[in-house]
């Protein structure tokens, strides 16, 4: 608690953010000083965060801090005074003049021309528009050159269900397996008829969570997949004129497809893995599943190829923030057109499954209360909650850190995985960020600011692919 001398608002307490989805957005202050901290409603006024000086900047001071959805008013601390930016939105209110803004989810498509807010007053690397073109011609030549032969491992192992296994038992061998996903086979169709993956699985344990579901606990001892899949078409309303589930046709590849045409299937059914099968008879009878595709896997033949003869490639050698790439904390005032949210690890898992399946992302950052990144929640790590009968449990009750639990031995809550996740800086060129997100199992890279691992932002593989296929 401020002293009262220090704080313009009255004890107005600490606002409890347990549970709640929070959205990082930057603070400016551009009118320099010595000693600058900014405080607002969203932190219940109760303490002071430091702003740090912008590097070549000496007047220009920003901080990011973890906020909830709403409207809120915020001060600046300026060696020792309190101050409002008269550029901002700011009104009369209860603690003299203040500055406002108000943050809402906003599902548009963010602008691929935007430039990220955490640069402020640098000199922007650019490339000529011709070297570009270049560069995603050859990139694309080379793909469409290439095929998911070049991907399949010399030896590996690759887990398929039946889809009359029990639900139940489905996700236990997934938890078991350490995999998020597996295909399906029909022993009756004598093909493979589709997928089951971790979004199965955050459905099925909101559903079991809904009041009046029509799925119990019990069933899921017996529920099938299949039965699982025809009655999620029916919620969906994927039925067809006699009220039959409309078959969803399989999204897969073969192994002598080309790794362009294989890289915008991923692209345009927005899918982390894709089933690689061959069958040596034309009408496809007597499949084989060969392997997972990913996107991944398809970066690491690129940067392979390409790392040798990078200086040929200017494209390649940008900072990520000069490019229109990732989604990126949004200023004070400025709308983010993508959804972009942290967790605390003491949130609900309810909130971050909620969230998964919302954003349609792959993983949330986990950050602390300076909002620097401790860890992520992810889909992968849903077929962990298969572990201890999470689904006899109130999701509400429990936390992020919790469910992170059930899926590794440590003992040390804050200490990152970096096994499992990969962070970099907004400095860091494009091929350094595409070799990162070529190591298997690395679907997003979460951007933080050096020396305090802030959160900046995140970067994924469909983002990479999308610039790179132009």
């Amino acid at each position: 608690m401020f002293g009262s001398d220090r704080n313009p608002a009255r004890d107005a307490g600490r606002v409890s953010t347990a549970g709640m989805v929070l959205l990082p957005i930057q603070f400016t202050w551009p009118y320099g000083g010595d000693d600058v901290s900014i405080s607002g409603s969203f932190n219940g006024w109760t303490e002071l965060v430091r702003m740090s000086q912008v590097e070549g900047c000496p007047n220009v001071f920003k901080a990011v801090c973890a906020v909830p959805h709403g409207s809120h008013e915020y001060k600046f601390f300026v060696d020792g005074e309190w101050r409002h930016d008269e550029q901002q939105p700011h009104r009369n209110g209860e603690y003299g003049i203040v500055n406002t803004f108000d943050t809402l989810p906003v599902p548009a498509e963010v602008s691929q021309h935007q430039i990220p807010a955490v640069i402020l007053n640098q000199t922007i690397p650019r490339i000529l528009e011709e070297d570009l073109r270049a560069s995603r011609y050859q990139i694309s030549a080379f793909l469409a050159a290439h095929t998911v032969y070049e991907l399949l491992p010399e030896s590996g192992k690759v887990v398929a269900l039946a889809v009359d296994l029990p639900v139940k038992q489905a996700f236990h061998i997934l938890a078991e397996q350490g995999i998020p996903v597996a295909p399906l086979w029909d022993f009756y169709k004598g093909k493979f008829v589709g997928v089951i993956s971790a979004s199965d699985f955050i459905l099925i344990l909101r559903q079991l969570g809904n009041h009046g579901s029509t799925l119990t606990e019990e069933e899921l001892e017996t529920h099938t997949i299949s039965a699982w899949k025809e009655g999620k078409a029916r919620r969906n309303g994927q039925v067809d004129g006699h009220g039959r589930p409309i078959p969803r046709h399989l999204i897969f590849a073969g192994p002598g497809d080309n790794l362009k045409d294989v890289a915008l299937k991923f692209l345009q059914n927005g899918v982390a893995t894709i089933p690689v099968i061959h069958s040596s008879l034309e009408d496809g009878s007597f499949p084989q599943l060969l392997h997972l595709a990913s996107l991944s896997g398809i970066l690491k033949c690129v940067c392979r190829y390409f790392k040798h003869c990078s200086g040929s490639f200017p494209m390649l050698q940008l900072p990520i923030y000069a490019i229109p790439l990732g989604t990126w904390v949004p200023r004070i005032g400025e709308s983010s057109s993508r959804s972009f949210a942290m967790l605390r690890p003491t949130s609900s898992l309810s909130s971050a499954l909620n969230m998964l399946v919302q954003a349609r992302v792959s993983s949330i950052p986990i950050v602390d209360d300076n909002d620097s990144l401790l860890d992520i929640y992810s889909r992968s790590d849903i077929t962990a909650l298969a572990k201890g009968r999470v689904y006899t449990h109130n999701l509400n009750e429990m936390t992020v850190y919790q469910a992170l639990q059930l899926g590794q031995d440590s003992n040390s809550p804050y200490e990152p995985r970096t096994q499992r996740f990969q962070m970099c800086l907004h400095t860091d060129t494009l091929l350094k960020v595409m070799e990162q997100l070529a190591n298997p199992g690395v679907r997003r890279l979460v951007i933080v600011e050096a020396g305090s691992n802030r959160v900046e932002g995140i970067i994924s593989l469909s983002d990479v692919f999308r610039f790179l296929l132009g």
